[in-house]
């Protein structure tokens, strides 16, 4: 809870906070080097010739030009052996802060004329200090400086590795991610890299915003008692007096003691009434930065020192103080922390651009959310509302259920859509009509989400003598008891008074027929004419980028990652999702088929609509073995009698922010070792840059929560895809309670993605990491053995609200996650984790 508080802090402020801080960081960087930038816009008029006789003494230059301006001289800064201009400043008008300034040749005491640029560095300074507003400015940057400080701890705290002593997990850049996982990536690692510029520009900025800042730092670090610290605040006028006698040969004289022959620059300050001592600020050649200075204080009638500060001769906590400017700007380590400082702070705005693309990013996946039902909206009617439940494992019954209430709300119906698992006994028992979309999981099981509604609801002894309804169950008949769970449903209702308003519609893997047949039962309902069939989401032809095996080596079939790219970028998911793929014969196989049968592989034909060669035609049909019925067809004849290939699933990988779909597929062999259609097509026969057909399919039951939480993933082999991309997810999101459990044959050649599993533990975007390779001791071990041996560990994490997700083989692993989760918590407790939502599954 404290980790997404200071989350939640960290990009508040960071939205809000940030822009004053990326113009601070410009004019910050842009001042930096304002010297010499100026030198360069003005060499004739801030740099001179140097003489041999040397500089002119005080007394002569103040002389000079007093003489030529009629003014009386407040301060000197004058480089003893330099070509650097001086600089004069007279004293103010009254009412005023400082006088006018001249440049002026320390050799001649001649004037030097203006220099170019001043005012724009000072419009520069104005706005890194004040935002050029004053006094409201300087409250605001004090106050963006101080969340500055924030955001250096809390981020430093938010993105803490696992292994914190891995310089790699801290300082290097994944130029491989793309999206918002580079964005985030970018932000963290470069955080990182200017973290200790922005704590020290941040821990010294603020003596120039608040007076109590300054004084606390006075008190800490200076060596003078207390009561001889400096009192009053910064720009404060001091007391108006007659104009002070300056002896300016006695200044120099004591200048020149002080200092010895190493001096290379002084800068006197005279007071601003009679009476006050002056001020000589001093460096010398051996001095270890240009804010090194030496402090004299004198009578400036006399030029008798009363008090000599000697920067060596400090203790290294008041040198500090002195050379607070020096520490702000990186001349404390000579030009290279210059140059570190300003590139520091010209990197301040990426923070402000990556912050609110992280932002804006998670607004949109909000919206996603939002939009996932889009096209269906609550009519207000005085009829009552059907009820349309739905029970699904993969999304499929979920997405008929919004096409039914399309349908029904087209027709001036009310409606109310619900998963099962949200459905009372209540709900069942106020309903006059209602639908029911029900899938069948496996063998005659209740999806996940549905079981509680079988527990609590189902087989209840109710009375819905005035319920209406009707049922459409999907399954696959090559399961022994197809539709189980939708005909425990309907012979539920049936047994309890409810009447049927139709026969219950059948659906085997999705048959469009029978998905008509509904579509024709809802029109009669609804007495409108029967409707357009319903169109499933079009194949889209997307290009094969990467195919890169996983498991080099391996004893097992090969794995690959795969990546695919669509050229319009308009298809987006959610981690969990999946892809339904058309795969495609191979061109050897086309080949034997039509070998026999008299016919010519560039023959045109028709399919769908389109005109395509025979071979292309073939290449999307089941080849069957037995061919003796075909021999004698004629090509389009031949077309029509093949049935079409099924489509696979596959679930995906990656996120949409990578910028590319990512799919992990095995090849599969059959018996004479000839590769499967679906693996062979995508893994080896599917040239790299050519079209795959795919389409999205939503899988809201594999969706991450809708509240954070810490997650435990398992999965083995290729099971690792859909974990992935909810892993990436997380990690885009700065979510780091995640513990993953991963099993395969052999960690030397089947670790899928090591580097960046591994990476992520590291980093501390994966909290644990806990492997199984079955293969690489005498005694297998499996991922519900690893997930055994860390029983504790599991209930303290569910006891914190954890969530489960697993994807993998459904007979092998997820059967026996399912005992182990039994063993370690309960029956009841893993049928409560189920009902809640916090026990999801994509098993195969």
């Amino acid at each position: 809870m404290f980790k997404k508080t200071l989350f939640q802090l960290h990009w508040f402020f960071g939205i809000t906070a940030g822009l004053v801080l990326a113009l601070m960081g410009i004019t910050g960087a842009t001042v930096s080097f304002q010297d010499e930038l100026l030198n360069l816009l003005n060499p004739s008029v801030l740099k001179v010739q140097k003489l041999d006789s040397g500089v002119l003494p005080p007394a002569e230059l103040v002389r000079r030009v007093e003489a030529r301006e009629g003014k009386q001289v407040s301060m000197l800064w004058v480089g003893v052996d330099s070509d650097t201009a001086a600089r004069v400043f007279f004293t103010p008008p009254p009412g005023e802060r400082r006088g006018q300034m001249r440049y002026v040749d320390p050799y001649t005491g001649d004037y030097q004329g203006d220099a170019t640029g001043q005012d724009f560095f000072g419009l520069m300074l104005q706005l890194h200090r004040f935002l050029a507003i004053g006094q409201t400015g300087r409250q605001i940057t004090g106050a963006c400086t101080l969340m500055l400080i924030f955001f250096c701890l809390s981020g430093l705290y938010l993105r803490w590795p696992r292994q914190a002593l891995n310089w790699r997990a801290w300082l290097t850049l994944d130029w491989a991610k793309k999206g918002r996982s580079f964005n985030w990536d970018l932000h963290a690692v470069a955080g990182t890299w200017c973290l200790i510029f922005y704590l020290l520009a941040a821990l010294t900025g603020l003596s120039w915003s608040y007076e109590w800042y300054n004084k606390g730092l006075q008190r800490l670090f200076s060596d003078a008692p207390h009561g001889e610290q400096r009192k009053g605040g910064r720009g404060q006028p001091g007391p108006a007096g007659s104009a002070p006698i300056a002896d300016y040969a006695a200044i120099w004289a004591s200048i020149q003691k002080a200092a010895g022959p190493e001096l290379s620059l002084y800068n006197v300050r005279m007071p601003p009434a009679a009476g006050q001592p002056a001020t000589v600020f001093y460096l010398r050649t051996d001095s270890p930065h240009e804010r090194a200075f030496n402090q004299i204080v004198l009578d400036p009638a006399t030029g008798v020192i009363k008090k000599h500060a000697r920067y060596d001769d400090k203790s290294y906590k008041a040198q500090l103080l002195t050379s607070i400017y020096a520490l702000h700007v990186g001349s404390y380590w000579g030009l290279t922390g210059r140059i570190l400082v300003t590139v520091a702070s010209l990197t301040m705005p990426l923070f402000f651009i990556t912050g609110w693309l992280l932002y804006l990013d998670r607004r949109r996946k909000k919206r996603h959310v939002k939009q996932a039902r889009q096209g269906f909206a609550e009519l207000r009617s005085d009829a009552p509302s059907w009820l349309i439940g739905f029970a699904s494992q993969s999304g499929f019954a979920e997405q008929l259920a919004w096409q039914t209430a399309g349908q029904l709300q087209a027709s001036g119906l009310p409606v109310r859509v619900q998963p099962l698992s949200a459905l009372t006994v209540d709900d069942v028992q106020n309903a006059s009509n209602a639908l029911f979309v029900v899938s069948t999981f496996g063998d005659g099981e209740a999806p996940d989400s549905a079981r509680g509604f079988e527990r609590k609801v189902v087989g209840q002894p109710l009375a819905l003598n005035g319920l209406t309804y009707g049922v459409l169950a999907l399954g696959d008949r090559q399961y022994p008891d197809f539709c189980g769970f939708a005909t425990r449903i309907e012979q539920w209702l049936s047994e309890r008074g409810a009447q049927s308003l139709f026969n219950p519609v059948h659906v085997d893997n999705g048959d469009t027929s029978a998905l008509q047949q509904w579509q024709q039962q809802l029109s009669q309902l609804t007495g409108g004419a029967p409707s357009t069939p319903w169109q499933a989401p079009r194949y889209s032809n997307w290009t094969l980028e990467q195919r890169d095996r996983l498991n080099p080596g391996s004893l097992g079939s090969s794995a690959y990652l795969l990546g695919l790219s669509t050229p319009d970028n308009s298809h987006t998911w959610q981690a969990g999702d999946l892809v339904e793929v058309l795969p495609r014969q191979c061109a050897w196989a086309v080949e034997h088929f039509l070998d026999g049968l008299g016919l010519e592989p560039h023959s045109m034909v028709q399919l769908d609509g389109l005109r395509e060669t025979l071979a292309q035609a073939l290449a999307s049909r089941q080849l069957p073995e037995n061919r003796g019925h075909l021999v004698g067809m004629h090509a389009q004849a031949l077309v029509d009698a093949l049935i079409p290939l099924n489509m696979r699933e596959y679930s995906i990988a990656s996120i949409p922010e990578d910028a590319v779909l990512q799919l992990i597929v095995r090849q599969e062999r059959h018996a004479d070792g000839s590769l499967g259609i679906g693996s062979g097509w995508l893994t080896e026969h599917a040239p790299v840059g050519s079209s795959i057909n795919l389409r999205l399919r939503r899988n809201s039951g594999f969706h991450l929560p809708a509240q954070s939480c810490p997650l435990i993933l398992l999965g083995n082999g290729t099971g690792l895809a859909g974990l992935r991309s909810l892993l990436k997810a997380r990690i885009s999101e700065g979510i780091q309670d995640n513990w993953l459990f991963f099993g395969e044959r052999n960690a030397a050649h089947d670790f899928y993605c090591r580097e960046e599993l591994q990476g992520w533990l590291a980093n501390g975007d994966l909290a644990r990491l806990d492997l199984a390779f079955s293969r690489d001791q005498t005694h297998k071990v499996y991922v519900q053995d690893r997930l055994r041996e860390s029983a504790d560990e599991v209930r303290r994490w569910l006891a914190q609200g954890a969530a489960i997700y697993i994807c993998g083989s459904l007979q092998g692993m997820a059967a026996g996650v399912d005992q182990a989760l039994i063993d370690i918590l309960g029956a009841e407790a893993l049928e409560h984790l189920i009902e809640q939502g916090r026990y999801r599954r994509d098993v195969y």
